[in-house]
Formats: structure tokens, C-alpha cells, sequence
């Protein structure tokens, strides 16, 4: 019996319809063309309160303040794969997307002694962001640079693959995503 597919894509941008929404909406198509079965979570939809520092959910391994964290805890042990989506805000991720790190801390790894013991080993992630600055000026000046790196560090932590990174620069002045964007995404999901 073949077990069944599954992935999340996390929206992290306010802009259901901007470039952000739009390259995670060509990466659930893949997804779904190559057999995912896709739930989709648009984090500003959610009810997320911030992180307390109560560290209870080390233990617990969800965090212990009930709202939406337990749906999309949920969610993300029981996919393959994770599509993050989130613009480039400062040269790092928006707020709701740093806390969504933030309250899945227990979920995520585990504390040791010595070094953090990763939860989510054999699942893969792929990043999306865009931003505003062109290229190459977003990687020179670290911008979307900042934010890729925040989202990896998370993903990586919890001891899970990266399929890929796919940046849109100059997104502002865009009216479409470009189709070597289109192309990207595509190709990092097999």
C-alpha cells in the first residue's frame, strides 16, 4: 500500500494576491501534479499569539497556548514536505513568520545537554520569498539573503532537507512572475 503525500504551503505574507502568494501558488500546482495532497495555511488567517519564553513545550513538544499552533503543528508532523512562502521584510522574515518559528520551538527539537536534537528528520522544505530591491542588489545588500537564511536555520534545526530556494527580486515593479521563476520551482520539486 502506498502511503499518501503530503504537504503544507505556509503563506507568510499579508498579500493573498502579491508575488510572494503567486510563487507558492505555482508551487502547489507542481506539488500537486507530482502527487502531494496540499493543505494550504494562510499565516496572517491564523490565530497565533506570541511567544511567552515559557519553554513548557520543550517538554510537551507543542506549545502549551492553545489557538492555531496546535492545528499547524499538527499539520506539519504529519507531511513530507513544507512550502514556506513569505516576502522579504528588512533583510528577514514578517513577524508572523518569526513567531510561527518561535511557538513551534518543542515541535521542531528537542533539548539536550548539549546540542539541539532535531523532531522532523526525513521531511523537506522549499523556500519562496520576493522583495522589492532588485537584483542583484537583494543578495549584495543581504536582503532577500536575511530572510532565506532565517527560514533556513528553523527548517534545518528541526533536521529537515531543503529542495531548494527560489528568490524574486524587484518584485514591485513586476506585474507577472517571471516564467524562469515558474521554471525553478517546478524544477526543484520532483
Amino acid at each position: 500500500m502506498m502511503r499518501e503525500k503530503n504537504a503544507l504551503a505556509i503563506l507568510g505574507s499579508p498579500h493573498a494576491n502579491g508575488m510572494t502568494a503567486t510563487m507558492l501558488e505555482a508551487a502547489i500546482l507542481k506539488a500537486e501534479r507530482v502527487g502531494y495532497a496540499v493543505t494550504k495555511i494562510h499565516l496572517y488567517e491564523q490565530e497565533l499569539s506570541f511567544c511567552t519564553g515559557c519553554r513548557a513545550c520543550m517538554d510537551t513538544q507543542i506549545c502549551v497556548q492553545k489557538d492555531d499552533i496546535q492545528k499547524i503543528a499538527a499539520q506539519l508532523r504529519k507531511c513530507q514536505l513544507v512550502l514556506l512562502a513569505a516576502p522579504v521584510y528588512w533583510a528577514n522574515v514578517p513577524a508572523p513568520v518569526k513567531n510561527l518559528f518561535d511557538r513551534l520551538l518543542g515541535t521542531a527539537i528537542e533539548e539536550t545537554e548539549t546540542f539541539p536534537k532535531p523532531r522532523l528528520r526525513g521531511k523537506q522544505y522549499m523556500l519562496l520569498t520576493s522583495c522589492n530591491t532588485p537584483a542583484p542588489f537583494s543578495w549584495i545588500f543581504g536582503q532577500s539573503r536575511g530572510a532565506i537564511r532565517s527560514m533556513d536555520e528553523f527548517f534545518r534545526m528541526a533536521g529537515m532537507k531543503s529542495t531548494g530556494r527560489v528568490v524574486c527580486a524587484n518584485a514591485g515593479k513586476k506585474r507577472a512572475l517571471p516564467k524562469q521563476t515558474v521554471k525553478k520551482i517546478e524544477r526543484l520539486l520532483k
